[in-house]
């Protein structure tokens, strides 16, 4: 080792050069950095994340609250926020009070009449007039067919004649007899009397005749049965006078009311016979279906053939009929506000409410019907909606005021109404 003048140690040569390459061969120490230089980092990363995802069309949903500048409007103090959530609180009570109107099913049905009636006439007879055709609307009281009506109003003379008949038959036994036949009866009784008074004096003469043995008792017999004779002939005569003074008897004079008022029965029915061979419409309503046509033998008790003239229905009165399975009908109640869409015209949106549910299930669809009354304007009635049309009901959670009803239509699209809400 070689020394220095100053007496330190030289290092050898090349052992210097060798520790300073290994020491620069190392990595250098991770350096501290402060917070604010972290933070700073982070507002960079996150503002040009938000630069990028607005540059792309994105939309901010929300904005964090830590970085939102300080406005004048917010509230300061305890005080400020108190005042501000009074103003807000009533307008949220309101909302939280108001109920919230939703779709609680949708089903399918077919719209009906809620009145349909067969038209058919109480007689039998051959359609000698028709009037009607399907389709035509007609109002209640009109002229629809008319019956051959001869037999019937033969029928009707024959049974008035006998009400006059059995009329004068009760005012005689009312009235009793005639004057001039109680006189006559009483002369009968006189002139009877007189001719037994002779009869006596004829039957004295000969018993006298016989105790004379002049006459014989075949004679004698002879006058006596002539003088009997007489006498109960007076007594006949006598009873009936009697009678005719007294007048009929009170049985006989119920007798004879009974009889007018059996004619006056049978009258009233040959009336109401000939009267319905003129056939009127029972309602105001539309001809469904023509089931007669002119010449046609119609009997409304026949089993085959001809027994009605026509099925008519008020088409301003529709329902729609709904099977509603048996796990829905509890969404389903009296009086349940609804919306109806026919099918055929999908554009269109009637009112309606829920009128009944009827009180069986139907055993093999497992569903319970359910009746939908719905409001149809004069002016569409039998138009857009018609008998046997599908259409779908639409129910909702509130409920509608029968007497109210009922509502006007409405040609708004449901969806409409859906989104709105």
């Amino acid at each position: 080792m070689s020394e220095t003048n100053a007496g330190v140690p030289t290092p050898k040569p090349g052992v210097g050069k060798l520790s300073d390459r290994v020491q620069s061969l190392r990595l250098p120490p991770p350096q501290r950095s402060s917070g604010s230089a972290r933070f700073a980092w982070f507002l960079a990363i996150l503002f040009g994340g938000l630069s990028g995802f607005l540059a792309l069309g994105g939309t901010l949903p929300f904005v964090p609250r830590v970085f939102a500048p300080p406005s004048a409007e917010q509230p300061n103090s305890a005080s400020d926020h108190a005042a501000a959530t009074q103003a807000v609180s009533p307008t949220r009570t309101a909302a939280a009070q108001t109920p919230k109107v939703e779709i609680a099913l949708e089903s399918k049905g077919w719209v009906i009449p809620e009145q349909q009636i067969l038209v058919s006439p109480q007689v039998s007879g051959r359609v000698i007039e028709l009037n009607f055709e399907a389709g035509q609307r007609v109002n209640e009281g009109d002229v629809l067919a008319v019956l051959d009506s001869t037999e019937y109003k033969a029928d009707y003379e024959r049974v008035l004649a006998e009400v006059e008949a059995a009329r004068q038959r009760m005012i005689e036994a009312k009235e009793g007899n005639r004057p001039d036949e109680i006189r006559q009866a009483k002369a009968e009784l006189e002139e009877a009397k007189t001719q037994l008074e002779q009869a006596e004096r004829l039957l004295k003469r000969r018993q006298e005749l016989f105790e004379q043995r002049i006459l014989t008792a075949a004679e004698l017999e002879d006058a006596q049965s002539q003088f009997d004779a007489l006498r109960a002939r007076v007594d006949k005569l006598s009873a009936m006078t009697q009678l005719m003074i007294d007048g009929p008897r009170s049985e006989r004079k119920r007798m004879a009311e009974a009889e007018l008022r059996r004619s006056d029965a049978e009258l009233v029915r040959a009336k109401w016979r000939l009267d319905n061979c003129v056939v009127t419409a029972p309602i105001t309503g539309t001809i469904l279906k023509k089931n007669a046509e002119l010449g046609n033998l119609v009997n409304p008790i026949a089993f085959n053939g001809s027994f009605s003239l026509c099925d008519m229905a008020d088409l301003s009165k529709l329902e729609v009929e709904l099977s509603i399975a048996e796990r829905d009908i509890a969404k389903v109640f009296k009086h349940q506000r609804c919306k109806v869409r026919p099918e055929a015209f999908p554009e269109r949106v009637y009112e309606g409410y829920v009128s009944r549910l009827m009180p069986i299930a139907d055993r093999a669809k497992s569903a319970v019907p359910v009746r939908v009354r719905l409001t149809v304007p004069p002016e569409e009635e039998g138009v857009y909606l018609k008998p046997e049309m599908g259409a779908n009901v639409t129910f909702f959670t509130d409920r509608v005021d029968p007497s109210a009803w009922p509502l006007p239509a409405t040609s708004a699209p449901l969806s409409a109404e859906a989104a709105g809400r």
